[in-house]
């Protein structure tokens, strides 16, 4: 499927004439000797696979067990590439199994500038993608054919490879399917129930709600003029009144038929299991057991098994520190095999708050701990706990206290690897005062919650959590940098005011003192209006602290005002909602959507739903129900951007070992995965050059090479998981 969706993409280039733009007439090859005319020159190989050219193409016999794909590879170096510039890269291969096709630098750290995986045939075919240059880091760049990493020996074959600078820039369409848009996981039948129409008209159409052949519901659109996020002209459909129940329902606007859905009380309950299943998967230091995940077993990742170099006993960066830590266990932060303190801080947060203010229920995770005596959810967080606990500073220690702000490998590995595989050594980061508060703000939520299950566990992280606060206030500028970016992300905050009033409103909570009610009192944060267009995120959590301040109990003078804030915020983000033809409670300034937009969209909905909570107004409850549709499919692409719902669903995001697309031994993301969402900057080459000039929505593309619009993360899980499990609660109202 993606190798035809590259095929679209390919360009027929015509003789240059007076008339040829100027970038057609000054296209040039690079590559030398592409049809292996009697010799193999100035092509390599890896040793000891030589190139074979009995059969008239460039043949290469991979061996079956080798761990990476760059085990086994055929080349071309000291290609000369230009940053901005297109390329058109062709090739015929055949075999077995699949070649990763890439160009980038030909010396360490060998950065790739594009790479596809082709999936071959025994009878071969041609294969042509178009992409534009990044930054160029060095004059000498490669073309490479990656064929290792099978479990079986196969045979490549490469010929007539060309890689032509100067073409025209590639077009891509996405595919939207019908011009109704809707939920395609479901809708609840005493709920809001609501789609969007695409369309040229500007005068209401008839809508009809089927189930097979029978008309259940019909009645008239409303148009919305031109959505500013899409820039398409559509209607909307208001089916709500209908309160059957069922499978395969469809609906029929503008002479289109929708994608089949479901209307049932309990379309959300695997949902929001699914979502917190994602973490068992995402563990580092254990081993993932068939039993419990099929499909997705693997051995435990980073115990010091080679050739990982491990967590058991990891040294800081040269000149950061004179000791080590064992900082086994974890979650794999996103697609890369780091774990940082910052976003697993909002991530364990968010998955206790839903704990705490009750928009989660009682579920069995299937996780090892099932039956202790302790809900699954709050097992599945004290996994990250734990280690977040062990990245502290230990006493006698300079900045004792403090926290280490991530862990990572020393260099960037590549896609696929498997945790278990990684041989990269892995380095502890100097610290930094958002890390020390977030671990200050989740160990005083954790002291809280895990009293009643788990004593001892409770009065370390209170007493981690004081030290952390008190170190953060000696230490209040020790800040990520944002240059420290290789082999992992840089996580950089450069104000932790709000940290400072997250961490402090979370021990005041825990502990009553006024020490902690002084500093809340006395934030800047705590009157500042914290709701902006996306209400937090790991590097904004004021707003965390004001959802708590408002939500649980306790004597903190002006608390009514508190809540007032959090229902205001909610009402902020409910008109979004209204104005917005595909129901998004989310409008950022200049319509420039962020990373991770599907995030920001759910934890606005988060707020929506706290005001539900505290307030009990129906109304609340409703929008945080419809805010879904636009994460399931009712959105401009047509796309439920959740892994395993509705009939079209992302299952591509960028993850070294959810990485089927490229490895077809390596699974799909689990079922309940969030994709990050549209994101205007297009940080990565691939959004680049198949989305440049993108409107909002459109700002997005399966496909796991598009680590800025298609990554997971354990943070945006989070947000997934709070707000399926308060639709789930909800039961159909």
């Amino acid at each position: 499927m993606i190798r035809h969706l590259l095929l679209a993409a390919a360009l027929v280039v015509a003789p240059a004439s007076p008339s040829t733009p100027a970038f057609l007439a000054a296209e040039s090859e690079l590559v030398v000797n592409g049809a292996f005319d009697g010799t193999v020159a100035p092509w390599y190989s890896s040793p000891p696979n030589a190139i074979d050219l009995s059969s008239g193409h460039a043949c290469l016999a991979a061996p079956g067990g080798t761990a990476n794909r760059w085990d086994v590879s055929i080349g071309q170096s000291g290609l000369g590439l230009v940053e901005g510039t297109w390329y058109r890269l062709r090739f015929f291969a055949s075999g077995t199994y699949v070649a990763r096709a890439m160009v980038g630098q030909s010396a360490s750290p060998y950065t790739t500038y594009f790479e596809e995986n082709a999936l071959l045939t025994e009878g071969g075919g041609t294969f042509e993608y178009t992409f534009r240059a990044p930054r160029i880091l060095d004059g000498d760049s490669q073309v490479a054919f990656q064929v290792g990493g099978s479990p079986e020996p196969w045979r490549f074959c490469l010929d007539d490879v060309s890689l032509v600078a100067g073409v025209p820039p590639a077009p891509y369409a996405p595919d939207t399917g019908p011009p109704v848009r809707v939920n395609q996981a479901g809708y609840l039948p005493y709920g809001p129930k609501n789609a969007t129409l695409v369309t040229e008209s500007t005068t209401p159409a008839t809508w009809e709600l089927r189930r097979g052949r029978a008309i259940v519901a019909n009645g008239r659109t409303k148009p919305r003029g031109v959505d500013v996020s899409s820039g398409q002209n559509v209607h909307s459909i208001d089916f709500s009144r209908f309160q059957g129940r069922g499978t395969g329902f469809t609906l029929t606007a503008g002479g289109f038929t929708s994608r089949p859905f479901t209307i049932d009380p309990s379309a959300y309950d695997r949902l929001s299991t699914d979502a917190l299943k994602f973490y068992y998967t995402q563990r580092s230091g254990v081993e993932i057991r068939a039993d419990l995940r099929p499909g997705y077993a693997r051995p435990a990742g980073h115990v010091d098994v080679p050739p990982n170099q491990g967590d058991g006993n990891v040294p800081c960066q040269p000149g950061v520190c004179d000791y080590r830590l064992d900082v086994t266990g974890g979650w794999y932060d996103a697609g890369d095999h780091g774990k940082y303190v910052v976003n697993g801080g909002i991530s364990a947060w968010q998955l206790m708050n839903q704990y705490e203010t009750g928009a989660s229920r009682a579920r069995s995770l299937a996780i090892p701990e099932s039956g202790d005596g302790v809900p699954d959810l709050l097992d599945e967080v004290r996994w990250e706990l734990d280690f977040m606990l062990a990245m502290q500073v230990p006493a006698g220690q300079p900045l004792a206290g403090m926290v280490h702000h991530k862990i990572h490998d020393r260099n960037w590995t590549g896609l696929p690897l498997w945790p278990h595989l990684d041989p990269e050594l892995r380095e502890l980061h100097p610290v930094s005062t958002a890390a020390t508060l977030n671990l200050a703000a989740t160990a005083a939520q954790a002291a809280r919650l895990y009293g009643r299950f788990d004593r001892p566990f409770a009065a370390r992280s209170l007493a981690a959590a004081r030290t952390a606060f008190a170190a953060a206030v000696a230490n209040p500028d020790r800040l990520a940098s944002d240059q420290d970016g290789v082999g992992g992300g840089t996580y950089s905050d450069a104000q932790v005011g709000d940290e400072f009033y997250w961490a402090a409103a979370e021990l005041y909570l825990t502990t009553g003192e006024q020490q902690y009610a002084d500093r809340v009192l006395a934030s800047p944060y705590h009157t500042a209006d914290v709701f902006g267009p996306g209400a937090f995120d790991w590097g904004n959590t004021a707003a965390a602290a004001r959802l708590d301040l408002a939500q649980v109990p306790s004597r903190l003078p002006g608390r009514a005002r508190v809540v007032r804030s959090v229902v205001q915020g909610a009402d902020k983000y409910v008109a979004t909602q209204k104005a917005h033809p595909y129901a998004v409670p989310y409008a950022p300034p200049n319509n420039s959507w962020d990373w991770g937009s599907n995030s920001l969209v759910l934890n606005n909905l988060v707020v929506i739903g706290s005001a539900y909570h505290l307030t009990g107004r129906p109304a609340y409850r409703d929008a945080t129900i419809e805010g879904m549709d636009y994460i399931l499919g009712r959105n401009a692409l047509n796309i439920s951007y959740v892994t395993g719902y509705g009939q079209v669903n992302a299952h591509n995001q960028h993850s070294r070992w959810y990485a089927h697309s490229i490895e077809p031994t390596m699974p799909n993301p689990p079922v309940g995965t969030l994709a990050g969402g549209p994101n205007s900057s297009l940080q990565d080459p691939y959004a680049q050059s198949k989305l440049t000039g993108c409107v909002a929505q459109f700002c997005y593309i399966d496909h796991i090479q598009s680590w800025s619009t298609n990554e997971l993360t354990i943070n945006w899980n989070a947000s997934l998981s709070w707000v399926s499990a308060f639709v789930a609660a909800q039961n159909g109202g």
